[in-house]
């Protein structure tokens, strides 16, 4: 079952990044929502994959909630 995993970005290329950087990491791009207007990025995968979507998070200083 998949769950969202969200991340609130500060610039839209920030976002563009970090959505290069899932894609490069086998995350599939159909699974990879930008919201503009909230300044949001989502990612639906499983529970026990958030792990490696906090780390690219992180590396692109994006903040999600703990």
């Amino acid at each position: 079952m998949s769950k969202a995993v969200n991340g609130k970005y500060q610039s839209m290329e920030q976002a563009r990044n970090a959505r290069e950087d899932l894609i490069g990491s086998d995350i599939p791009q159909d699974v990879i929502y930008i919201d503009e207007e909230a300044k949001v990025i989502r990612v639906m995968m499983p529970p026990e994959e958030a792990r490696e979507i906090h780390e690219i998070f992180d590396r692109h200083g994006i903040t999600y909630p703990a």
